[in-house]
């Protein structure tokens, strides 16, 4: 078995693997990435992220044709959906940005090993490819990156037809009847919009008293009653007992107190989250432990318990966000390099891609309560903003939490149009330890939808100047 060397070698291509892999080929480290998958970018891009979003795009283009094209002054006449062109648009998309990561791979010096690694001993990585025997590569350091699986549960096993997981849902080829949702999650009410807007009833069942799990309640509550005006049914502090197929009906037989509810549709997607991958690692040859929830324990370097063994992205703990991954990433590289890399978890933002679109960063009233900090609230509705009331997408609301006493900002919680690019300015003002003060006296071009952000930093000190 012949074997090859490298400074690092990085197993997963996914977003927090190949930007390690990059970042570190750029700091002069000879650096291979291992990913079996005939293409680059992991679950985010060929099967989650970038997909769904390019669904969410053009299924919302389809949506305003619609609804809201008319109060412009646009008629369209009868719209009709091409699916299968929308489809192929999405898989276009994908093929493009997983062309460009190959693309940089050759740019900056990256060895692409297709195959499946495993550890074999510290510093020993066995790669075994599609086809043909294994090789074994030696490296001074190694970066577990492999991401995370959608989680199957027992009374709901995916037969990929009719009970189906979050890959699935980006595939179907007609629109579903009826598509019954498990988890009020962030994938489940993407993917709900997606196939909602395209003319599906769509019937979200969750577990818990509201959507959104550890989301702003006031926030996730907004978010809400949008859905339910775009034609979303919601069954919450409700619980899967067992999902059954008959024919080409899946039946869900759930539990709300002690009020049973039976559930039929064409379709049901499991979307009660993600669980660390791990398998075949060899972790156990290493004397590595999971933690409870099957992740890997780590420690501020992101080092293993194993000298030379690292981990990041969905495999450690935190949440499930690419740009946590791709952080995290260039923080190992630049650690391994000799410099010091950082990442700032409270200045982490985090997106829920329907419309309106939900962002946050920092903490909620919520957890400010329970943790004791003192803090002031300040908000501003987009029906006040000039530019969203010239679009007709005024629904939304932004809040900012700032403390008490030094004014300095713990949170920010916003729903409503292009929330997912008005976030950056305001994870930007908490990476560098910003006030609301700051926020408010920053000057924001008018008419923009950014001037919400300035206007809630104004009612934090209860000088709001347009509500």
């Amino acid at each position: 078995m012949s074997t090859v060397s490298y400074d690092l070698l990085v197993i997963g291509g996914g977003p927090g693997g190949y930007v390690a892999a990059i970042r570190a080929a750029q700091l002069g480290l000879k650096t291979a990435c291992i990913e079996l998958a005939p293409t680059l970018g992991g679950t985010c891009l060929n099967v989650g992220c970038i997909p769904s979003k390019a669904l969410l795009e053009s299924s919302h283009h389809f949506w305003r044709a619609q609804y809201e094209f008319a109060e412009h002054g646009i008629t369209c006449g009868k719209i009709q959906l091409d699916l299968e062109r929308m489809l192929h648009r999405k898989d276009e998309v994908v093929k493009g940005i997983t062309a460009g990561i190959a693309f940089l791979f050759q740019k900056n010096k990256v060895d692409w090993i297709r195959g499946t690694g495993s550890l074999v001993e510290a510093g020993v990585v066995e790669v075994q490819p599609p086809s043909g025997a294994p090789m074994r590569y030696h490296a001074r350091q190694i970066l577990l990156a492999t991401g995370s699986r959608p989680i199957e549960i027992p009374i709901a096993k995916f037969d990929h037809t009719h009970i189906v997981n979050s890959t699935d849902a980006l595939q179907f080829t007609q629109v579903p009847k009826h598509l019954i949702v498990i988890g009020g999650g962030v994938i489940g009410l993407e993917l709900g919009s997606v196939w909602g807007r395209l003319g599906a009833k769509v019937t979200v069942v969750e577990a818990l008293d509201g959507i959104l799990g550890v989301t702003d309640t006031q926030t996730a509550s907004f978010l809400q009653k949008q859905l339910l005006k775009q034609g979303m049914t919601f069954h919450l502090a409700t619980k899967l007992e067992q999902a059954t197929v008959k024919g080409n009906t899946v039946i869900a037989r759930c539990k709300k107190g002690t009020e049973s509810i039976e559930i039929e549709g064409d379709k049901l997607l499991v979307a009660v989250g993600r669980r660390a991958y791990t398998h075949g690692l060899g972790l156990d040859k290493l004397g590595i432990a999971l933690d409870p929830a099957g992740r890997i324990p780590v420690d501020a370097h992101f080092a293993t318990a194993v000298p030379g063994v690292f981990a990041i992205g969905d495999v450690i703990a935190g949440p499930m966000l690419a740009h946590k991954a791709e952080e995290e990433g260039v923080a190992v590289a630049e650690f391994l390099a000799g410099k010091n890399g950082h990442v700032n978890y409270e200045a982490l933002p985090s997106i829920i891609y329907t419309w309106p679109e939900v962002a946050t960063v920092g903490k909620s009233e919520e957890q400010l309560k329970k943790e004791g900090i003192p803090y002031r609230v300040g908000k501003f509705y987009f029906k006040a903003n000039g530019r969203a009331k010239a679009m007709g997408d005024a629904e939304g609301v932004a809040k900012l939490l700032a403390h008490r006493d030094t004014d300095r900002l713990l949170g920010a919680h916003l729903v409503g149009p292009w929330a997912s690019e008005m976030i950056a300015e305001i994870a930007m003002a908490f990476e560098f330890g910003a006030s609301a003060e700051d926020v408010a006296r920053a000057v924001h071009a008018h008419p923009t939808l950014a001037e919400i952000w300035k206007e809630a930093a104004l009612a934090v000190d209860q000088r709001s100047l347009h509500s």
